[in-house]
């Protein structure tokens, strides 16, 4: 029953949004169907439109979070969904809504659900694991095919395979891809073609379609007895964007017939290409590595120990001589060396020796024990003393002791002469005094008297004055 009003008695904006809220409560709650447009979940509740995919039409739909996780999977944007909801009108705004208690995924999208948690499934006990899939033989003699009768499929796998490699072989298994009658012919044909030894590979393909066409492809037995194959499977199902669980299980997955046939059969003219570069790529090395080879034998050849090798000995031979040569001079120049160092040597052992110093007229005092007198004042007076001279010597009676050697008489047979270059008195050697065993020499009168034998050593000399000298000639000491 409609509301009374008029110009001149209007209905308040609450009293008609209260008509309104009361007529949808009448309503009660529906089962609505649409596809999820938008989701926006705030803590508790979540938020969605839900879209009329054949006219433009859309509601929103608010139920709590846990509504929608009740799905395994939730729905999520573009799923088709059933809705159990009751319609809400917020009075003072003027909204209108959907409350949903119940959320459900229909046609399609429940089909999806049911393919998803078997993926899940079979994820987890490792059927679509990477490290059990198979590489594809290079070269395949025969390709197994399993495919729809007389399908674009079939022709496509066909032409391609024997364009690229005319030799390859096919089995081809007809059978039927959708329907009820599908899974369990493809089946049927991948065992019989799996048993066959002369088969290398298995192609399953099929042209594109709906997704209801392609879940003969997503079958449970038959993803399990894919992964059962001892023989590589390739996967050429739709197109693209089509991707079956068959997709998942097989060793190769292929976008189309056409590219199943390129991934399985090796081109013939670009393995001729390749066989080429390797060809040229083995030439240039072997050449290379040859050259390299006679370069350095070349060379090897050309060294003068190879071209001459009596010229290399005579090389050597000269380079002996010639240290031979050397050595001697260096010997001989060592010796002479050597030589000249003993002569110098020698000659300063003369002129530092006692004895040369004693044959240059020089005498040295000793005492009867054989020690040195080297003053006047050392000896006391009647103490016997042996002059020994370069040859021979006498022994002496000290009689006087003269300690002035001024008041000594001249030598007037040797004379003192004085060197201008170095300052240094050298005396001659004074005449021996002629005297015979057992007789007494007298003191000479006038100028001899008082005569000194002068006296020297290599410690030092002592001069004295001794009268009443008794000497003993004695050579030989």
């Amino acid at each position: 029953m409609g509301m009374e009003s008029s110009a001149e008695s209007p209905q308040p904006v609450r009293a008609v949004l209260q008509a309104v809220g009361g007529w949808i409560d009448r309503l009660g709650a529906i089962w609505v169907e649409g596809q999820v447009a938008e989701l926006n979940s705030r803590g508790r509740m979540t938020y969605l439109t839900l879209r009329d995919p054949v006219a433009n039409a859309s509601v929103r739909v608010i139920c709590e979070t846990a509504v929608l996780r009740r799905q395994d999977p939730p729905p999520g944007p573009g799923d088709r969904v059933v809705a159990h909801a009751k319609p809400d009108f917020y009075q003072f705004r003027g909204t209108f809504s959907l409350r949903a208690r119940e959320i459900r995924h229909v046609g399609v999208g429940e089909l999806l659900a049911r393919l998803e948690q078997l993926r899940r499934t079979l994820t987890s006990e490792g059927v679509f694991a990477s490290e059990r899939k198979r590489p594809l033989p290079f070269l395949p003699n025969t390709v197994g095919l399993i495919c729809g009768r007389d399908s674009a499929a079939e022709r496509d796998v066909l032409e391609n395979g024997r364009r690229r490699w005319p030799a390859v072989r096919f089995e081809v298994r007809p059978v039927a891809v959708q329907g009820d009658r599908a899974t369990r012919e493809v089946i049927e044909a991948l065992r019989d073609l799996d048993a066959r030894p002369e088969v290398d590979v298995i192609v399953i393909a099929r042209g594109g379609g709906s997704m209801e066409d392609l879940l003969p492809f997503s079958d449970e037995a038959l993803v399990r007895a894919v992964a059962a194959a001892a023989t590589p499977v390739v996967s050429a199902i739709g197109h693209e964007q089509d991707t079956p669980l068959l997709d998942h299980v097989a060793d190769v997955r292929a976008s189309t017939p056409t590219d199943a046939a390129k991934r399985t059969i090796p081109d013939v003219g670009e393995q001729l290409e390749i066989i080429r570069q390797l060809r040229d790529r083995g030439r240039r090395v072997i050449g290379g590595g040859l050259e390299r080879e006679l370069t350095w034998l070349a060379g090897i050849r050309a060294r003068p120990v190879l071209a001459d090798p009596v010229r290399e000995t005579e090389r050597l031979t000269e380079q002996v001589l010639e240290l031979r040569d050397r050595a001697r001079r260096s010997l001989t120049i060592s010796l002479d060396r050597a030589k000249e160092g003993l002569g110098h040597t020698e000659a300063r052992l003369h002129a530092l020796s006692p004895a040369t110093t004693l044959a240059r007229g020089y005498a040295i005092v000793q005492r009867e024990d054989g020690s040195v007198v080297r003053s006047a004042t050392e000896p006391e007076l009647g103490e016997k003393l042996r002059l020994r001279f370069a040859e021979d010597g006498l022994t002496a009676t000290v009689n006087e002791v003269d300690t002035d050697p001024a008041a000594g008489p001249e030598p007037t047979e040797k004379v003192a002469e004085e060197t201008e270059e170095t300052g240094e008195a050298r005396e001659k050697a004074p005449a021996k005094p002629k005297a015979t065993k057992g007789t007494t020499a007298r003191k000479r009168p006038a100028k001899r008297s008082g005569t000194a034998k002068r006296t020297g050593g290599t410690g030092g000399g002592t001069k004295g004055a001794a009268e009443k000298t008794t000497t003993e000639n004695t050579e030989g000491e």
